[in-house]
């Protein structure tokens, strides 16, 4: 008898337990491929809705491209004069300026990013760039539109005519239907019964764009060995809350080591459950990723840390300064950030138990 295709499969899988996960390898862009592949989106002319764009994609993605599972990272160029039409998307975004000058436009606020700059832009927010410089505008672009595409629910709307989105007007017959008057009944052991109210109607946490200026991050971050400011800050956008993210499935965080620090001592690594990618913007060092060890310098983009995998980076004397990005608050929400900071120590379920104390930077111990 032939199976129809389009028929569910039964799969027993009794007396069995799901396999652990493999991690993608860790791959290392070097900044030489992304210098000529700068330069190569920089000839021409501007093409359909003004995006000069290429993604960087890791050679385990398959068909949904990203350079880690559930994150994108693409190179963007726009040159002198140059602007792109509207868009708007339910993935949120971070965008580190690498070169050049410009002004991201998201619904009515207009943000300007020179280099090294840092930009979020919230889900579903009509946004579009512009340069207003007289050199190319090169950002890198942060998104999570491969997880929503792995899940069959990435949706776009673009072009000239698109406007901002307003408030969706109510219908009088459905205004006794709200939060305030839905159904909200306590059951044993603190468990609730709710109305359909609270699904439809969920209460609203305002996530405004924002962008973190390297002058003023500059100022937290240790400038010279001894100064006593930390080496590792978080970008944080507190529309996230607990989540301490820079979007809600991102955080972005900023670290600078300045030339003449200690050098870390040999030893293992930690790992956690979120992805991160390190873009080295200053300097140079070498990771050691699952026992690999992977040489990186200024301008490298490195898959630093493939979920669950040991890593541990390296310093070299001349310091080094590293935009982190990491899918830490996703996990959070998932509740499935497992952390192990010691090799030998315990696997801690953060957000859900007490988590990692007594340090002020990964592998730096505090006072």
């Amino acid at each position: 008898m032939t199976q129809d295709p389009t028929a569910a499969r039964l799969m027993d899988v009794s007396g069995t337990i799901p396999p652990n996960s493999t991690p993608w390898t860790p791959v290392r862009v070097p900044a030489a491929a992304i210098e000529a592949e700068i330069a190569r989106l920089s000839h021409g002319p501007a093409p359909a809705g003004g995006r000069r764009c290429t993604l960087i994609v890791h050679p385990e993605s398959g068909e949904v491209p990203g350079f880690a599972p559930g994150v994108q990272v693409a190179i963007q160029v726009l040159l002198p004069g140059e602007e792109t039409a509207p868009l708007r998307l339910n993935a949120g975004q971070v965008e580190l300026c690498i070169r050049g000058t410009g002004t991201v436009h998201v619904a009515e606020r207009a943000m300007t990013l020179g280099r090294w700059d840092v930009a979020m832009i919230p889900s579903m927010q009509r946004h579009w760039h512009r340069n207003d410089g007289d050199e190319p505008w090169v950002r890198l672009s942060y998104s999570n539109a491969p997880l929503l595409q792995r899940l069959g629910v990435l949706y776009v709307e673009h072009g000239d005519g698109l406007s901002d989105a307003g408030p969706r007007p109510q219908a009088e017959a459905a205004a006794a239907y709200t939060r305030g008057t839905a159904p909200d009944v306590a059951v044993a052991d603190g468990g609730r019964i709710r109305g359909y109210e609270f699904l439809t109607d969920i209460q609203v946490v305002d996530n405004r764009p924002l962008v973190w200026p390297w002058e003023a991050v500059a100022t937290q971050l240790s400038g010279e060995p001894g100064d006593g400011k930390r080496t590792i800050m978080l970008l944080y956008n507190p529309a996230t809350e607990r989540r301490n993210g820079t979007t809600h499935s991102f955080f972005a965080t900023m670290t600078r080591v300045p030339p003449g620090s200690p050098p870390r001592k040999p030893g293992r690594g930690h790992r956690h459950s979120s992805v991160a990618i390190n873009y080295h913007f200053q300097g140079s060092g070498h990771s050691i990723v699952d026992g690999h060890t992977i040489a990186w310098q200024a301008g490298d983009l490195l898959l630093s840390a493939p979920g669950w995998s040991e890593h541990a980076h390296f310093i070299s004397p001349e310091g080094a300064s590293i935009l982190t990005i990491q899918d830490h608050p996703l996990h959070i929400g998932m509740e499935s950030l497992i952390w192990q900071e010691r090799m030998d120590g315990p696997i801690l379920t953060l957000g859900s138990e007490p988590g990692q104390t007594g340090y002020v930077g990964p592998r730096q111990a505090g006072d």
